[in-house]
């Protein structure tokens, strides 16, 4: 079962990696990044709303504050020493809310000044990140278009495996039909195979033809060597007068008188 299961993650694994684009990849991981900013950029806002809510809570109290006081020193102008002792012992109260208000609010603009923060560094990163990916892609875009070019003049891509296959059947078929031409043409010569048209010849009337062509270009290579020895000479002998004669003639004549 380990083993099966290692086979399984292995071919998985190979699969997955045959899949996969870097490109898309990298697309997708800058598109985590930018939502996770959004979410620190959000956090930051909701803080920031909180701090502004305490601060709304805060004025409102100062003044609930400062209008205890005054009444309390109204009271005791009139005299009313009872009175001016309950506006102040509110007015206690109101104070020791203010000061938790006061705390949460420190506590809440650290808060946001941390997340101020960690947002403007996380920008920083995604938009290196950015560039990167961009730069990584450009790359790969770049060494994919130099392998395919390189594989096509190679001719061990795909695409131009099955062009030259194509051709080399096209030329394997082609020879195989010129020398099936051939050989029939060479039976239906020597008779051993008969033409369906019924123009055909025995083997006895094809040998017949042989000979007379034979017997022809005979004829024919006697005829050029008749008339190749019948040519004049192309030169004479000096001091012959005799009118009319060729070259060769009053040479006999000669070689005749001096006999």
């Amino acid at each position: 079962m380990k083993r099966m299961s290692m086979i399984f993650r292995a071919k998985a694994n190979k699969a997955l990696d045959a899949a996969e684009d870097p490109r898309e990849t990298l697309d997708y991981s800058y598109q985590r990044q930018l939502e996770l900013l959004q979410k620190v950029r959000r956090g930051v806002a909701d803080v920031a709303t909180s701090r502004k809510r305490l601060e709304l809570q805060l004025a409102q109290l100062q003044q609930q504050a400062d209008k205890l006081e005054g009444q309390g020193r109204q009271a005791l102008a009139a005299g009313r020493e009872d009175l001016a002792r309950e506006a102040l012992t509110r007015r206690s109260g109101l104070q020791q809310q203010i000061a938790d208000l006061q705390a949460q609010h420190a506590q809440l603009q650290a808060e946001e000044e941390k997340l101020t923060l960690a947002s403007q560094r996380l920008q920083a990163k995604v938009e290196a990140f950015r560039t990167k990916k961009e730069t990584i892609k450009a790359t790969y875009t770049a060494a994919e278009a130099q392998t395919r070019i390189g594989e096509a003049f190679s001719g061990i891509s795909e695409e131009m495996g099955d062009v030259g296959l194509a051709v080399q059947r096209a030329e394997d078929k082609t020879q195989s039909m010129q020398a099936r031409a051939g050989a029939i043409d060479e039976l239906l010569a020597s008779g051993a195979l008969d033409d369906a048209t019924g123009t055909s010849k025995d083997d006895i009337t094809a040998q017949l033809d042989r000979i007379s062509s034979t017997s022809d270009v005979e004829l024919e290579l006697q005829r050029l060597k008749g008339e190749l020895g019948a040519a004049p000479a192309p030169q004479a002998i000096e001091g012959s007068t005799a009118p009319g004669g060729n070259a060769v003639g009053q040479v006999n004549v000669q070689k005749e008188g001096q006999a």
